[in-house]
């Protein structure tokens, strides 16, 4: 493991992945705490305003060029904001399921989906993890991750909403 690709990385890369990172650590939290109350709509704020900056972030990393200055990523970046959008709305409406719905799936998609899209070769997350002289140490990293993600899926598989969500998509 190390951080020197981190390092070197321009600062659209280095504050997207400190936003990305406290939101997925945040995300995590909320996921597991008791909701509705003061400490939600708080850790909510500031996990919506986290997306925000990974979000528009994003718009200034250009590492994968497809279509001009543009890759596939940048859609995700516009659907991320989308939904932030929308699923603050629902909060407000106190359309409640609506809204849990809405940030699980940005949870989901736009961390840990895409986060995993970060751990491939050639990309500055796979050479931080799995490179330098002791990479053991980004291997135990990526799996405590890894148990991570299954805990919050797990908490989330069990949450009737979204089982009700996929019970009705069939």
């Amino acid at each position: 493991m190390t951080l020197t690709p981190l390092l070197e990385a321009s600062f659209a890369i280095k504050l997207h992945v400190l936003a990305a990172t406290l939101a997925f650590l945040l995300g995590g939290l909320v996921l597991f705490r008791r909701k509705g109350g003061p400490y939600h709509r708080l850790a909510g704020r500031v996990w919506v305003g986290l997306m925000l900056v990974v979000a528009l972030s994003s718009f200034f990393i250009h590492m994968i060029r497809l279509v001009g200055p543009w890759s596939p990523i940048h859609l995700l970046s516009i659907a991320t904001l989308w939904y932030l959008y929308r699923g603050v709305q629902a909060a407000r409406q106190k359309r409640i399921p609506h809204h849990r719905g809405i940030m699980q799936g940005l949870f989901l998609g736009a961390l840990v989906g895409a986060g995993l899209f970060t751990f491939l070769p050639g990309r500055i997350m796979h050479e931080v993890f799995f490179g330098g002289s002791q990479p053991w140490i980004g291997v135990g990293v990526a799996a405590a991750l890894v148990v991570a993600v299954a805990l919050l899926l797990c908490k989330m598989l069990r949450d009737s909403s979204l089982l009700s969500r996929f019970a009705r998509a069939r």
